[in-house]
């Protein structure tokens, strides 16, 4: 793993992640495979947060890590977000084009302006094609979706926690600003819970999303002053710095407004969504138990794997 911002701690962690057979390189910072004890703990943590959450009821929806591209722009993803978006390119030229497009590739020629943008975009954030399907007027108590998708975010870094993709898992709650706020602090309080129950060292902090540019910075100041976000951290390679693990993400009438989501006549909905970043959680376990699950605390296992 190259980059020049990589600490001592992170490398370490990478290497013994690959010594393990846990993750599997590919060359590139932030993509790499899983291997099967890896996808183990996920899948184990994955049914933990099921079982957690049931009473809740939440609808489950499946989508694809593809998203329109028009949405991609309804979000605001390309106005606050700009430097971590990805979207999708393709060939679409005529035989001259691919003759040109071979020559390059022969001569290791850089050959992307060959192609062209398509109508679709990677999915940045698991609950963003939620609201178009929440368009109209929600039941009385609102609406509860739980959504899993992995997601593609361009911050290339010599940190093994922070992926470029990853998989999200996000419970989204659409309704009167009460329901939606009762709803966030319930779960800061029950995902701290979660958390250190399976003996990991979580804490509860403000935050903000990492806006781009310097009305990106008034946003962030907004963001915290509000109390809009929080997120649970763990140390995973870093004690000093906590990795987030958990976000905890209060939009007030953002999406709503956007895509038409009302709880009554004229009058917007708000929305919040908490989401799991599940590699990250999985690596916050490896780092406070060790790499051999079978030397895990009883209490742990017993959790995940009962």
């Amino acid at each position: 793993m190259a980059a020049s911002d990589t600490s001592a701690s992170q490398q370490a962690f990478y290497d013994d992640l690959v010594k393990h057979e846990l993750i599997l390189p590919l060359g590139v910072p932030g993509v790499f495979g899983r291997g099967p004890v890896f996808e183990d703990i996920l899948a184990r943590f994955n049914d933990l947060i099921s079982a957690v959450a049931a009473p809740d009821g939440a609808q489950r929806l499946h989508f694809p890590p593809v998203i329109p591209r028009a949405l991609l722009e309804q979000t605001g993803v390309l106005t606050s977000f700009p430097h971590l978006a990805g979207t999708i390119f393709s060939f679409e030229g005529d035989d001259a084009q691919h003759r040109q497009l071979q020559e390059h590739l022969a001569a290791g020629q850089d050959w992307s302006a060959l192609e062209k943008p398509t109508d679709v975009a990677l999915t940045s954030a698991a609950c963003y094609p939620v609201y178009p399907t929440c368009s109209g007027t929600l039941p009385a108590d609102g609406r509860l979706i739980d959504v899993t998708s992995y997601c593609f975010r361009h911050e290339p870094s010599g940190d093994p926690a922070r992926l470029q993709m990853f998989r999200m898992r996000e419970h989204v709650r659409l309704g009167t600003p009460d329901m939606v706020v009762e709803w966030r602090d319930t779960w800061v309080t029950r995902g701290s819970e979660l958390l250190r129950s399976l003996g990991l060292l979580a804490a509860a902090v403000p935050a903000s999303d990492p806006f781009f540019g310097r009305a990106g910075r008034m946003l962030v100041a907004f963001q915290k002053e509000q109390k809009l976000k929080f997120e649970l951290v763990v140390p995973i390679t870093s004690v000093e710095t906590p990795t987030a693990v958990m976000s905890f993400n209060y939009h007030q009438d953002h999406f709503a407004s956007k895509f038409k989501i009302l709880t009554g006549p004229d009058t917007l909905a708000h929305t919040a969504c908490l989401g799991f970043g599940m590699e990250r959680i999985v690596m916050a376990l490896l780092k406070a138990h060790g790499f051999q699950v079978s030397a895990w605390p009883d209490a742990v296992r017993r959790k995940l794997w009962a």
